[in-house]
């Protein structure tokens, strides 16, 4: 919402470099976890207020100083739980997209009721076609005007022909990306 802080884990990523943008559009302040000072930079470039090189940073020390966060929007899972539920402010919400690190977690419970924090998960993958068509409705509605204005603009690093999906997927393991890899399906 706007005049909220987030904290993007995972900010060069294609769901990373789209929701920097959104979230900055909306009004939010934005800060982006990331694993090179390159990607840092461009999630900065993106709106980001500050982006954490997590190899060189701790981002639970960075937001904390900064006085902590609305919402956590987490695709790294295990290891970053706790350090979530610290720096997230009263009535926080975290919200996990994937678990690139581990799906199962243990933490403070107290830190949770304290702050009265909400822990929510979401996955398209097994939501229905109709669910999926009101989300498309719902981003040309609201984001799409940002497209227009230049305000909002997707990162793709790469287009790979179906053929060569291994050459595609190779690069993604790699993690030497920003943003979407796309294959490209002729008919």
């Amino acid at each position: 919402k706007p005049g909220e802080t987030i904290l993007i884990h995972g900010g060069a990523s294609g769901i990373g470099t789209t929701a920097i943008q959104l979230a900055s559009a909306f009004g939010a302040t934005v800060y982006a976890t990331a694993g090179t000072d390159e990607k840092c930079r461009l999630c900065e470039s993106l709106g980001a207020t500050k982006a954490i090189n997590y190899r060189t940073e701790d981002f639970e020390t960075v937001v904390r100083e900064a006085g902590g966060v609305d919402v956590v929007l987490d695709m790294v899972g295990k290891p970053y739980f706790e350090k979530n539920l610290t720096i997230l402010k009263d009535l926080g919400r975290l919200s996990y997209i994937a678990f690139l690190q581990g799906s199962r977690v243990e933490g403070d419970l107290t830190k949770l009721m304290m702050k009265r924090i909400s822990i929510s998960g979401s996955t398209l993958r097994i939501r229905t076609n109709d669910h999926k068509a009101m989300l498309a409705a719902g981003a040309v509605k609201h984001a799409w005007p940002w497209i227009a204005q230049g305000k909002f603009k997707p990162i793709v690093t790469a287009v790979f022909p179906l053929a060569e999906a291994d050459a595609a997927h190779a690069k993604m393991d790699s993690s030497d990306h920003a943003g979407k890899i796309i294959l490209q399906v002729l008919t």
